[in-house]
């Protein structure tokens, strides 16, 4: 079996923290490098469900995306959700690792995993990385449809293609509006509505989308229709593409890794009860 460190060392190379936006915490939250690891939990969120699921399968590694401390903290006692976190993983010698938006603009990457739970063919990023000499890396993807929907249908194939959630698919737009080519990028987009109305794409699916934004954006021409999915729902493919790739290193190096992936929800909405005589 491999140790810690040596899994580490694949991880950082499917996700050079380098290259992790200045604000982010990413890579190896605890654990002894020296330690072997048997088993890998892929999961979105660091919480207490994923920490229980991972010491239930006997898991000594979680790869999680987003960080557990992403602004630092004074205290990881017990006392608090995140220090029992802590206080669950070094007692049972789990360690945790953290991709995060050096995932996100990886090549393959977080978009390409939700464009491809989307059956959507990616033609190339939304914000290139001025760094990649390829034009492969960067934030958010293009894609197009094999065939033309309408709004309402590709909301419809969002919900049916995505992880289920409270929340499901809000829309902004002409519901029969022609979507051909679409934007998207996991988590939280309304930041990269310049750069979405500069592609000209017809549609932009991301999450996190807030009324403000998404107000001035419908007032502004060209602005594409908006598909607004659950944080969660949006980034959790990734895991499944990231437990993909680790099991490949694995069996190169003879590693003989047991990778799961984690089904658990840990989007924070537990239900979502429509208004009466709300549009469909």
């Amino acid at each position: 079996m491999p140790r810690l460190s040596e899994v580490i060392a694949a991880l950082d190379a499917l996700w050079p923290p380098e290259r992790a936006e200045s604000w982010d915490a990413v890579g190896t939250v605890c654990g002894d490098p020296d330690t072997e690891v048997n088993r890998v939990l892929f999961a979105v969120d660091p919480v207490q469900e994923i920490a229980d699921e991972a010491l239930r399968i006997g898991a000594d590694l979680i790869v999680t995306h987003h960080p557990l401390y992403l602004r630092g903290t004074t205290t990881v006692a017990a006392g608090h959700f995140k220090g029992r976190v802590v206080h669950t993983l070094i007692r049972n010698d789990i360690a945790l690792h953290v991709a995060h938006t050096n995932a996100d603009t990886a090549d393959p990457g977080v978009s390409d995993a939700l464009a491809a739970a989307l059956d959507l063919r990616v033609t190339g990023p939304l914000v290139p990385d001025r760094d990649d000499p390829h034009g492969r890396r960067g934030l958010g993807r293009l894609c197009e449809l094999d065939r033309p929907m309408t709004v309402r249908e590709f909301a419809a194939h969002a919900a049916k293609s995505l992880p289920a959630t409270a929340q499901g698919i809000r829309c902004a737009g002409d519901p029969d509006a022609t979507v051909r080519t679409v934007a998207v990028s996991g988590g939280s987009g309304d930041s990269l509505f310049a750069q979405v109305r500069a592609a000209g794409v017809d549609a932009f699916l991301t999450a996190d989308l807030r009324h403000h934004p998404v107000s001035e954006a419908r007032g502004t021409a060209a602005t594409p229709a908006l598909f607004d999915a659950a944080h969660w729902a949006t980034e959790w493919p990734w895991c499944e593409q990231a437990a993909a790739q680790l099991e490949a290193i694995s069996d190169r190096a003879g590693w003989h890794l047991r990778v799961h992936v984690s089904t658990t929800v840990t989007d924070p909405w537990t239900s979502h009860f429509s208004s009466p005589g709300a549009p469909n």
